[in-house]
């Protein structure tokens, strides 16, 4: 996965710095443990992404330079970004996508000036309870971390997806089939099954990807008040229920199942999923039939311990440089993501929280005047007694001083 550039103006820039957090979050952190049981996990890139440079458009300095090489923006130039790439997300029909700020201290002016969609509140963590769920439609009933005393601040992102397959499956056709996990253990489960458009599959480096889609425009879950779309999160009441932010003729959602080779783990199976069509093959076959298990995962990812491994350090540190969000000295404290995803006959379900919370951070330390003195040319010596101030010894060193030793 390339690196991201400092350009992330247009959409396929965007594109690829989420892509390249995804890449390594899942390579360099989530594959190389297990955080649920089983080493099954689901998680949101675009959450995590969305959160982080919505915090890093605070960073200054060095904590701007390392979240800019993960992200690809930071500083002022991130909340531009951020913002356009939230509303460009809430344009997929039956996606919701929201982001709050919930503080004990103050905020810049400029930090909100410059998220227009995102909303700010005093600290109230029943207030974010309610919201979570809310904007959810329940399928995340709280935030995903406890906020303390010590929490100054909380961002919250959401994302929820509620969307209907173009062509769902027959549940007739549904039916146990045996499922062998990544022990070896083989178990029967509820089995879904169709047929599948020769142009809805393709392989990559040994991998199947199989593309279906889902219907754009409320996905039946969109209520009055229900939004996610520009402007609206920012408002009184926004929030990201799905089937509201795209609106009608929004594009649909597309879900990509990706089948690697025998033993092939996440890190290297994942990246064709977001891999483009170009970069894969059509399958030798006349028709193409998939069984897809029904399935149901929720995962709650502790973040935090895994920044380093993405390159992430000061952030978290008393040296953290959040100047651009608040006058009080912040660092991150926690990084938490809690997602769910629901796949089944009529369509797919998914939500994710993110939660940045930031701690108080040190102060930075005055600048110092120093002084420093090199007795290199010639110099004088006096030598006093402890209680005044006579002269015991002087001595002016003019030539090269002898070493005693």
């Amino acid at each position: 996965m390339n690196r991201p550039t400092n350009d992330t103006d247009s959409s396929a820039a965007r594109a690829r710095a989420v892509q390249h957090l995804a890449g390594r979050w899942i390579r360099d952190a989530l594959a190389t443990g297990k955080p649920a049981e089983g080493g099954s996990f689901v998680c949101s890139p675009a959450g995590l992404w969305l959160a982080l440079a919505a915090v890093a458009a605070g960073a200054r300095g060095g904590t701007a330079r390392e979240l800019r090489a993960l992200l690809g923006t930071a500083d002022r130039e991130a909340a531009s970004v951020v913002t356009a790439a939230a509303r460009e997300l809430a344009l997929t029909g039956a996606l919701g996508v929201a982001t709050r700020v919930w503080s004990r201290v103050p905020v810049a002016d400029a930090y909100r000036e410059a998220l227009p969609d995102v909303r700010f509140d005093a600290m109230d963590p029943a207030a974010a309870d309610a919201w979570v769920r809310e904007a959810t439609g329940g399928l995340i009933g709280r935030l995903p971390l406890e906020i303390t005393d010590g929490t100054l601040l909380a961002l919250v992102n959401v994302l929820a997806l509620k969307a209907r397959w173009e062509k769902p499956f027959d549940a007739w056709r549904t039916r146990d089939l045996p499922f062998t996990d990544a022990s070896g253990a083989t178990r029967p489960v509820p089995t879904m099954a169709k047929d599948v458009p020769l142009a809805d599959v393709w392989a990559v480096d040994g991998t199947y990807v199989v593309e279906l889609r889902c219907t754009g425009g409320p996905g039946g879950t969109g209520g009055p008040g229900g939004t996610g779309g520009p402007g609206s999160a920012g408002g009184p009441g926004g929030t990201a229920e799905p089937g509201s932010a795209g609106g009608p003729g929004g594009g649909g959602a597309r879900v990509r199942f990706v089948l690697g080779e025998p033993g092939a783990g996440a890190g290297r199976v994942l990246p064709a999923g977001w891999a483009g069509r170009a970069a894969g093959a059509p399958p030798a076959a006349d028709r193409v039939t998939i069984a897809l298990p029904r399935l149901t995962l929720r995962t709650r990812v502790a973040v935090t311990g895994q920044l380093p491994a993405l390159g992430i350090r000061l952030a978290t540190s008393d040296a953290a440089d959040f100047s651009g969000l608040s006058p009080e000295p912040l660092a991150i404290s926690d990084v938490v993501q809690e997602a769910v995803l629901k796949v089944a006959e009529e369509g797919v379900e998914a939500a994710a929280v993110t939660v940045v919370a930031m701690r108080a951070g040190s102060a930075a330390p005055p600048p110092q005047r120093l002084l420093h003195l090199a007795f290199d040319r010639p110099f004088g010596i006096v030598v006093l007694p402890a209680d005044s101030d006579v002269p015991l010894f002087t001595a002016w060193q003019a030539d090269t001083p002898a070493d005693p030793a």
